[in-house]
């Protein structure tokens, strides 16, 4: 894997912090599930070379609680409307 831009690093720690905050209606347990998901990093960062996930990232997905991670991913997918950000992403 080759070394993340300072770019890079503050997406992922973006895209970190907005899951945690969202997930904190779930309770303690759903963010420390969500961050945990830090290992997953080189594989979601824009413009990695990585295409398949690792196993710790794997295993960390797996250990999300289907609710929280579902949860935090329809609040997350509706931010851009409620902050009146336009985005319209492709495949």
């Amino acid at each position: 894997m080759g070394a993340m831009s300072v770019s890079q690093v503050i997406q992922v720690t973006l895209v970190l912090l907005v899951v945690a905050f969202v997930a904190r209606t779930n309770g303690q347990v759903c963010p420390m599930q969500l961050g945990n998901l830090n290992v997953c990093a080189p594989f979601v960062v824009p413009g990695s070379t990585e295409t398949i996930p690792s196993k710790d990232c794997c295993l960390a997905l797996q250990a999300v609680d289907h609710d929280c991670l579902c949860n935090t991913i329809r609040i997350a997918s509706r931010l851009p409307t409620q902050c009146n950000f336009p985005l319209s992403c492709g495949n």
